[in-house]
């Protein structure tokens, strides 16, 4: 009877279950000092960011949404967002994901860990939800930290979306939210790439770094001229593509192929991280990452994704040029146009107007004329022309265009001066620039219906 129990108490000695295991991956996570540093600084430092630019007389007019930061709160989570894919959700998925395997090879508590649990695939699926539980906890904090910062600071006011339309105050703060929740898939492709360098390099500080420079790589490629394919095809563009949530319809068609590209970068990269690890020799104490194996396990089949993927999007959605021509760029300006102005009359106390008695059209070149209006650059130019009940004159007015690479512009007014000139108008939340002076715009980079 002696050995009989004897024998229960190994058997459940060998019985380590993936939800203690995550537990107590977690608990090791948060103890650490400098997790715990990034999730207060997530859930306080954003707060206290957005709400004291908002008070500055200088906004941060080059980031999206930056020039209505005096109008509404529900514009700095988004400049916040913008930060974040760029720089924050990267650098965050690296220190959590990219260092929760090479931890182990520095301490040395391979063996100790192996002999609690029993199991390396019980640790990996532990140790893998143990830092997607501590990632989304950070992101969580981004989000709501910079929205209320924001509403505090500025009030719960309508939000101007990129085509110049009004979202109202709730329409607003599900697109934030909806904007929020679409960027955890490209920060789950880079949490996945983050495990695949922890597993494969081990302590060399260059898995900690990967999912980083995986990241810089990418927004670097999205600001070549490449073709929207190739754009699409990389998941850094869901960093970008929120930006058609706040368009009138949204442009959903490009978010939706960034998240599901990214979506399985994270499943292949993970999976990866998964076959390199169980397959690993723990009994070698030496063992400092596979060179060879990182290659061929990690780097190939990664390697060969962008290729399926650029494949994949170019014969679904046949755009291998730029995306960004003069039909597109005229009518995303004269749309935006056309509802900017409808919110100038209501700021000067004029009577109002609607969309379609302006009738607003823009007429576009790039070069002056003298180059093909297709592509992106800093030298195109149109000119808006719109009508007023009861005036049989015209009105027209100039901007000089700056369009990105990824669809994005900045309309500069270029007169005449009473129409797009700078001066200041009377809203809600007080003085603010003329709305027509300035304003962002996106194109769509895929075929519309309307070509």
């Amino acid at each position: 009877m002696t050995a009989t129990i004897a024998d229960d108490n190994v058997v459940r000695a060998r019985r380590v279950s993936v939800p203690r295991g995550y537990r107590f991956e977690l608990v090791k996570l948060v103890s650490q000092w400098r997790i715990r540093l990034l999730v207060l600084a997530c859930w306080i430092a954003p707060a206290l960011f957005v709400a004291a630019v908002s008070q500055q007389s200088t906004l941060p007019v080059d980031t999206l949404f930056g020039r209505w930061m005096h109008a509404t709160g529900w514009a700095g989570p988004l400049v916040m967002l913008g930060f974040a894919g760029t720089w924050a959700l990267p650098l965050l998925t690296a220190v959590v994901a990219g260092d929760v395997f090479a931890s182990e090879d520095r301490l040395g508590t391979w063996r100790h860990l192996l002999v609690a649990v029993r199991s390396p695939r019980r640790i990996f699926a532990a140790k893998a939800l143990a830092s997607l539980t501590v990632i989304l906890l950070l992101v969580a904090g981004l989000a709501f930290s910079s929205a209320a910062g924001g509403v505090v600071a500025v009030g719960n006011q309508p939000l101007v979306g990129l085509d110049g339309h009004l979202l109202a105050p709730a329409d607003a703060a599900g697109q934030v939210l909806l904007a929020w929740v679409c960027v955890l898939a490209p920060t789950l492709a880079l949490a996945g790439i983050g495990l695949l360098g922890s597993v494969a390099l081990g302590r060399s500080p260059m898995g900690l770094l990967l999912p980083a420079l995986v990241a810089l790589a990418m927004q670097v490629a999205q600001m070549m001229p490449l073709p929207v394919a190739v754009r699409l095809a990389l998941p850094s563009y869901a960093f970008i593509a929120w930006n058609g949530l706040f368009t009138g319809p949204a442009q959903v068609g490009p978010l939706l192929i960034g998240i599901v590209v990214s979506l399985v970068w994270a499943l292949l990269a993970t999976a990866l991280a998964y076959l390199l690890f169980v397959r690993r020799d723990f009994t070698n104490l030496t063992y400092d990452g596979s060179g060879r194996r990182a290659i061929t396990t990690g780097l190939l089949p990664l390697v060969a994704l962008v290729a399926l993927t650029v494949t994949v999007v170019a014969v679904a959605t046949p755009s291998m040029g730029s995306g960004i021509r003069q039909d597109k760029v005229q009518r995303s300006v004269a749309t935006a146009f056309a509802h900017l102005y409808r919110l100038q009359t209501k700021q000067l106390n004029r009577p109002d107007v609607t969309e379609a008695q302006l009738r607003a059209t823009a007429a576009c070149n790039k070069g002056a004329g003298q180059r093909v209006a297709e592509g992106p650059g800093n030298d195109w130019r149109c000119v808006v022309s719109w009508h007023l009940p009861g005036v049989e004159a015209a009105g027209t007015a100039i901007y000089q265009l700056d369009v990105t690479p990824d669809g994005r512009f900045v309309a500069d007014g270029d007169g005449p001066k009473e129409v797009n000139g700078y001066f200041l108008v009377r809203t809600p939340t007080g003085d603010a620039s003329n709305p027509l002076w300035q304003f962002d715009g996106n194109v769509e980079l895929l075929p519309t219906p309307k070509g």
